[in-house]
């Protein structure tokens, strides 16, 4: 493979425009579950400890989920995991979608799907990183 496919192969399919819109969406999302989300998950805050009693299946969901979304925080600021990052945050957020429905009578059934969206922006935007190398 010549240096020119090889860069091109590896070239970013997004401008430089839609790249820092995409950080910045990156580093605003890696806060929001950094510090608002995963924070009073791992600390056992009473506002996470109450949604996670009413679901009824103890606090290892809560650590469990507080770690995946940590992981995922600081996957979002690395370039090569941010696109696997914010997919793995989408599965979060669809999980939290269906205990939002099945244990919590559908409160605030749309963040979740904001979330979800605006994550799956980011795992399309940062889609290039996801190329499997070839095998010779």
């Amino acid at each position: 493979m010549t240096s020119t496919a090889l860069s091109a192969a590896t070239a970013p399919v997004v401008s430089r425009r839609a790249d820092r819109a995409l950080w910045g969406l990156q580093i605003l999302l890696a806060l929001f579950y950094g510090v608002a989300s995963a924070a009073p998950k791992l600390v056992a805050h009473s506002s996470a400890t109450a949604t996670f009693d009413a679901i009824g299946w103890g606090d290892w969901l809560m650590y469990l989920t507080g770690m995946l979304e940590l992981a995922g925080a600081v996957g979002l600021l690395l370039p090569r995991l941010a696109a696997l990052a914010a997919l793995g945050l989408v599965g979060v957020m669809l999980g939290a979608e269906v205990f939002t429905w099945a244990f919590l009578n559908g409160g605030n059934w749309a963040t979740p799907l904001i979330a979800a969206a605006l994550l799956g922006t980011v795992a399309y935007g940062r889609r290039h990183t996801l190329t499997v190398p070839r095998r010779r």
